[in-house]
């Protein structure tokens, strides 16, 4: 029997590929005769990176960097097995788990080290990206990411806005005379799971802020900050963030890449999926088990259980959900798409066990479940 292994990230825990080797442990105890295929995937944000160079044999890079606090780092990139496509992972110099709880700070966090990151692989000579821009701590529009990358925002009296989500209210002239000539040669492919707005109820701080630190009284205003932007951007070049679908994403990078870098977008999981060649290896699988750390409705947006499931479908295999975390609410909508749908925490295991000891929950979870498949099988 093969059986296809290919979860996310459990975010805060296991890392794609040790959830990969919890499952494979579980499936294993079940019966080693099992024809086992690891594929773990990202949707975009933390873990696409090393997905993409694992699965293309690429190679690594890294740069010193400032974090979204302004601290000094050293973030990675890479490139595919192409040796021409770079994959930039906004995580990695950008991202939320970069911080501690206190630390989230949606005023001050900025995007800047992600543009240091595109500045050290324009240096390299690359001119081909794949940039994932989930997991990001940030809610600044991407103006930190646009200020490395040489672009000048200007008060109405010409000089520069100070640096903060704030200072975006100030903003009157957008100055790209010094914008790096080499971003004219790229081309951007941008790996999002969200195709959210820019601005308004469904927009990034709305959405997204208040994960990034964004308290609840605070929206209208960052939301403001934002609009300014998007103000800014339509009378200079004539184009819309507001209600731009993807605009949103990573608290406005998504608007940053439409506007100012020569871009398309594209599902996350979508990429992955393609240059792991997932859905050759599905052939002839029976069962496919992918999984991340929260399973809810927003996983039937784009998320990489979601793009897994339809793979597995066209493929006439079984697909099997195993996350961290499913509310009972969320289940009958994931069952459309999961023959399996199971929970870490359940009312065996508290949300406390599930964080301390993933890699044995995720084991056990896992062989019950085959276990449970295999009985199911032989008494049909």
């Amino acid at each position: 029997m093969k059986v296809v292994i290919s979860p996310d990230s459990f975010k805060g825990t296991l890392s794609a590929l040790e959830v990969a080797n919890a499952m494979q442990a579980g499936i294993m105890e079940v019966d080693q005769s099992f024809n086992t295929v690891m594929l773990p995937v990202a949707d975009g944000g933390e873990g696409t990176l090393e997905s993409l160079i694992m699965a293309t044999d690429g190679q690594y890079f890294s740069a010193q960097v400032l974090d979204p606090l302004g601290r000094e780092i050293v973030a990675k990139y890479g490139v595919l097995g192409d040796n021409a496509t770079c994959v930039i992972e906004m995580a990695q110099a950008s991202g939320i788990m970069l911080l501690q709880d206190n630390e989230k700070n949606p005023q001050r966090a900025s995007t800047y080290g992600t543009g240091q990151l595109m500045k050290a692989a324009l240096d390299q000579g690359f001119r081909k990206f794949i940039i994932g821009i989930g997991g990001s701590a940030t809610n600044d529009a991407g103006i930190g990411m646009l200020k490395a990358l040489g672009l000048k925002f200007r008060k109405g009296d010409g000089s520069l806005i100070d640096d903060g989500v704030s200072a975006l209210l100030e903003l009157a002239i957008i100055d790209s005379s010094c914008l790096d000539s080499r971003l004219a040669e790229a081309q951007f492919t941008i790996a999002c799971d969200v195709d959210n707005p820019f601005i308004g109820e469904q927009g990034a701080t709305a959405i997204f802020g208040p994960q990034k630190g964004v308290k609840e009284h605070q929206i209208t205003y960052f939301d403001n900050c934002l609009k300014q932007f998007a103000d800014i951007v339509e009378e200079q070049y004539g184009i819309r963030l507001h209600d731009f679908k993807g605009a949103g994403a990573a608290g406005g990078v998504g608007g940053a890449f439409i506007a100012f870098l020569n871009s398309s977008f594209s599902a996350g999981i979508d990429i992955v999926m393609e240059a792991i060649q997932l859905k050759q290896h599905i052939e002839g699988a029976q069962f496919v088990i992918t999984g991340e750390g929260k399973s809810d409705q927003q996983t039937l947006h784009g998320k990489a259980p979601l793009g897994i499931a339809k793979a597995a479908r066209l493929a006439n295999a079984q697909a099997i959900l195993l996350s961290g975390y499913i509310d009972d609410i969320d289940k009958p909508a994931l069952y459309d798409y999961f023959t399996v749908v199971e929970s870490l925490v359940d009312e065996k295991v508290s949300i406390h066990q599930a964080m301390q000891k993933p890699y044995e929950c995720i084991r056990l979870k896992t062989k019950k479940i085959f276990e449970n498949l295999l009985q199911k099988s032989s008494s049909s």
